[in-house]
């Protein structure tokens, strides 16, 4: 028998195989495809303290291996999602879920993490910071150490659930963040959001998408992750969730060799519904085939 569980802060998981925040929703379009349980985690939708409407349509660009979205955090709200979305879920999905929070400002991270604090089927937080700092002259809080420790400081005050941060790749230095978090505290990290990109209509002489840039997400962009993966993996001791660009079981493997303990799956869900369930199903055999008994052993093996 192969053993693919691992475990994230304490948290055992069946498998790493967790959606990816943003492309699951909050699983209501998936948990009458297949059951929602065979799944490592679910890291539901980002949540913000309002409502939000997101950017303006359209939000989608695609590419070739990829995509590019400019959603804008599209979602019901921090009480909507807490006293709606999370109690529906809950009825198809029975496993501590992952609770993606992205704030406008130090008190918006701080509330949010309060709320989910006080929900029992949220097992982890994970704290977006890609976000425009609204009271910094707009910029991402991610792209600076002193921003990302003091959002991991802060909310690390106000919840006793495991703090992990996602980082943006769009840096010079991401071993630098990731450092900054673990050392204010963070109990893991998760990488990689999405790269910036743009597309244009050259027939209409316009962007695609009507924010211009976005997201670049999608398998064109797995080599990029799995290197800041790996490096991340060398500058910190905390547990790490790779993405970006996964959708086989092989990008799983290979995400984990980088140094990732469990890995979550994006894009591909939007071109097939039923690809988080293909990569457990097929996990077992390649792990026989690489001669893999457990599969958590694999974490980190590259020099």
């Amino acid at each position: 028998m192969v053993d693919i569980s691992t475990e994230l802060s304490g948290i055992h998981l069946d498998n790493p195989v967790i959606p990816a925040s943003g492309t699951f929703g909050y699983g209501r379009e998936y948990w009458d495809l297949y059951d929602l349980d065979i799944l490592g985690s679910i890291s539901i939708k980002g949540t913000t303290v309002e409502e939000r409407y997101g950017n303006e349509l359209p939000r989608i660009a695609e590419c070739p291996d990829g995509l590019i979205n400019s959603v804008g955090l599209q979602n019901p709200g921090m009480d909507a999602v807490i006293h709606e979305e999370i109690p529906e879920l809950a009825k198809h999905f029975h496993k501590p879920l992952i609770a993606n929070v992205s704030g406008f400002s130090i008190p918006e991270y701080v509330r949010l993490a309060e709320a989910m604090d006080a929900v029992k089927e949220v097992g982890i937080l994970e704290v977006n910071v890609s976000c425009p700092n609204v009271h910094g002259g707009g910029m991402a809080f991610g792209t600076s150490c002193q921003n990302v420790a003091e959002v991991t400081r802060e909310v690390k005050k106000v919840t006793s659930k495991p703090v992990y941060i996602k980082l943006s790749p769009n840096v010079t230095d991401i071993a630098s963040i990731a450092k900054a978090a673990e050392d204010a505290g963070a109990d893991g990290l998760s990488l990689i959001n999405t790269l910036l990109g743009m597309r244009i209509d050259i027939r209409r002489r316009q962007p695609v998408i009507a924010n211009k840039m976005g997201g670049f997400s999608g398998p064109a962009i797995f080599p990029v992750a799995v290197r800041m993966v790996y490096q991340v993996a060398k500058a910190v001791k905390i547990p790490l969730i790779g993405m970006g660009g996964v959708s086989s079981a092989e990008d799983v493997i290979e995400m984990m060799m980088a140094g990732a303990s469990a890995v979550q799956v994006g894009a591909a869900n939007l071109v097939n519904p039923f690809a988080c369930q293909q990569i457990i199903e097929d996990l077992p055999e390649l792990c026989r085939e690489l001669k893999i008994e457990k599969l958590s052993d694999v974490i980190g093996v590259i020099a």
